[in-house]
């Protein structure tokens, strides 16, 4: 079937009868527009072979509403690296700490850019698990703000900060480190440090 003439005002009404009906094919052919005006309720039922099929440059205009709406299974297993790179740093600005915590997976995690990490909330830096603190690039996690780095909490110090991610951190961010911080570091990591 071709969507190419549904105007956005159905897109709109499309109910998650509807969208379950979609084939990733029909999900790959939605033009920018028609995506951002499917509903929330329609955009959270997309199932995750159907949100694997957006094209990036329909993730990278979805709404902020949009992007609270979905699930985190959409996140773990529908949204593609390549996906959440597209994502603007607006947009991830928007992610809910369930989402972060729950949805984001250690590959999505590599995938993102300098930008994006440092547009995280000191919120969804604290719902970061510590694997996914463990995967962050070493020069991701250099370019992150001193806030976001003394927002980590001891568990993520302790359990998710790799050595060469101590290593990587900048003079700034080591003096951002706070006491409870430093007294969860293992010797190890104290020891790349040095």
């Amino acid at each position: 079937m071709s969507f190419s003439n549904v105007s956005t005002a159905q897109f709109a009404a499309f109910t998650t009868r509807t969208v379950s009906m979609f084939t990733t094919a029909d999900v790959a052919s939605f033009s920018t527009a028609q995506i951002a005006a499917l509903n929330t309720t329609g955009l959270a039922s997309l199932s995750s072979s159907q949100v694997a099929a957006l094209e990036t440059q329909n993730v990278a205009a979805l709404k902020t509403s949009q992007i609270i709406a979905l699930t985190t299974s959409q996140f773990a297993n529908g949204l593609t690296t390549d996906q959440v790179q597209a994502f603007g740093t607006g947009q991830v600005a928007a992610f809910t700490t369930n989402q972060v915590a729950n949805g984001l997976t250690t590959d999505q995690i590599v995938a993102l850019g300098s930008a994006q990490l440092i547009a995280l909330t000191t919120a969804q830096v604290v719902a970061l698990g510590t694997a996914q603190v463990a995967a962050m690039e070493t020069g991701d996690l250099a370019a992150l703000k001193t806030s976001q780095i003394a927002a980590f909490t001891t568990n993520q110090v302790a359990n998710g900060l790799t050595t060469d991610e101590i290593v990587a951190l900048t003079t700034a961010q080591v003096s951002s480190l706070t006491t409870a911080q430093v007294i969860a570091l293992g010797t190890a990591q104290v020891a790349a440090m040095e």
